[in-house]
């Protein structure tokens, strides 16, 4: 029997990387092409597998039909989780729209270019950037929720028209698979201003990049069913991965050495709204097609501890205190990120009235935010939340559903809210 070849993109980013290891895995079934930008950074990276068998690198970029198109050809699976995220797509959201949605549609076009295009299968992945801010009693979300990317996010709205395009492609074989945040080992490397435009209560059901990859790779395989494709599924690890931000900085840092959340950090640097993570109602739905959860949030702590340097280890083994004065910690580490253009305390210190409404209301409710002596704000539950309404009668079987019956409702549901 020959070989499935899989075109997978952004195997120098994290959950394509992941992909890239899992198939590698898999050699005796697939043989792998991937699209690589020539940087100095992704030649060093890919070095390594430039001799690999059942490799191919191409070097070229995403946004070039002919690189594309090179890649495409021959290829039985397209896995497509290369973007250009935040927070560089926040600086530069020209790009982002041109390599996010430009990417989709090279993609889509240099499939149906093929001899047989209904023979391709392609993995479109999104993000839970496009249902914005979910922040409680809406906390938990499923597929069909309302697009709303939240204001300045321009990675959300490149995310949201690539997956239109995918949509309405007319290919026979697709899935859209909304991201959610990929916990990585390196957490240190995500030290940025934009932990801090995260709401306090924000609610994170994460997935490890190994479980990601699993993911991508298991799509390739025969026991997928026709059922699966066509729809949109949204990616989270489950229950054993959820999460609240302020919990998950508490028990991050205090592992890392670096003291509690409370002791680094002031309780007002964080924005109150317009970001974006949830909880998901429907996660289990790609697991029970995929199989590819494996990791827990512990499983992550353990991940995040193995990839630190030596003497991090060293210090949770002997079970030390923090390795640097807490004081420094905030003075020097965190402080610094409030500073910039990016930073909650340069909007609020130079009156950006426009960043200031969108993630706090106002100035006067940023004054009015507490210490971290009064009650933190509310947290749900995933049994205990507010669900939103797809304006019509979910209760009806599919087999009774219809254009004419549906889009009237929903035009009714919108005009009422």
């Amino acid at each position: 029997m020959s070989k499935k070849i899989i075109f997978i993109t952004g195997t120098t980013g994290s959950m394509g990387h992941a992909g890239f290891q899992e198939l590698l895995k898999r050699r005796d079934r697939f043989d792998i092409v991937t699209l690589a930008r020539p940087s100095q950074k992704n030649k060093k990276m890919m070095a390594p597998y430039l001799n690999e068998p059942g490799v191919k690198i191409v070097w070229g970029d995403l946004t070039s039909y002919d690189d594309v198109l090179q890649c495409v050809t021959g290829a039985d699976y397209v896995l497509h989780p290369a973007a250009f995220i935040a927070p560089a797509a926040d600086h530069d959201p020209d790009t982002a729209w041109k390599i996010n949605v430009g990417s989709a549609e090279n993609i889509v076009k240099a499939i149906k270019a093929q001899p047989n295009p209904d023979s391709i299968k392609l993995v479109n992945i999104g993000s839970v950037a496009m249902t914005g801010d979910r922040l409680p009693p809406i906390h938990v979300g499923r597929v069909g929720d309302p697009l709303k990317p939240s204001v300045y996010d321009a990675y959300a709205t490149s995310k949201i028209a690539a997956e239109k395009a995918v949509i309405e492609s007319g290919l026979k074989y697709w899935v859209s698979c909304r991201q959610t945040y990929i916990a990585i080992p390196d957490t240190m490397s995500l030290m940025d201003p934009i932990m801090f435009h995260q709401p306090l209560n924000t609610h994170i059901e994460f997935v490890t990049p190994y479980d990601a990859g699993r993911l991508l790779a298991n799509a390739c395989e025969d026991d997928v069913p026709e059922e699966f494709w066509r729809r949109i599924y949204n990616i989270g690890g489950g229950p054993a991965c959820r999460v609240v931000f302020f919990e998950y900085m508490d028990q991050m840092f205090s592992r890392l050495g670096l003291g509690s959340t409370c002791q680094i950090m002031e309780r007002h640097w964080f924005a109150l709204r317009n970001f974006h993570c949830q909880w998901f109602e429907d996660s289990q739905i790609l697991d029970d097609y995929l199989h590819f959860r494996k990791d827990t949030l512990q499983d992550h702590f353990q991940q995040v501890m193995e990839h630190s340097p030596w003497y991090v280890k060293l210090a949770a083994l002997r079970g030390v205190g923090p390795l640097i004065p807490k004081s420094l910690v905030k003075k020097f580490v965190m402080a610094p990120m409030l500073k910039g253009k990016d930073g909650t305390l340069h909007w609020i210190h130079n009156n950006f009235e426009a960043r200031i409404t969108a993630f706090f209301k106002s100035k006067d409710d940023w004054a009015s935010i507490p210490g971290w002596d009064d009650d933190m704000p509310a947290c749900g539950s995933d049994t205990d939340y507010v669900r939103l309404d797809h304006g019509y009668d979910e209760n009806k079987p599919k087999s009774e559903l219809d254009l004419e019956w549906v889009l009237p409702n929903h035009r009714r549901h919108s005009q009422s809210i």
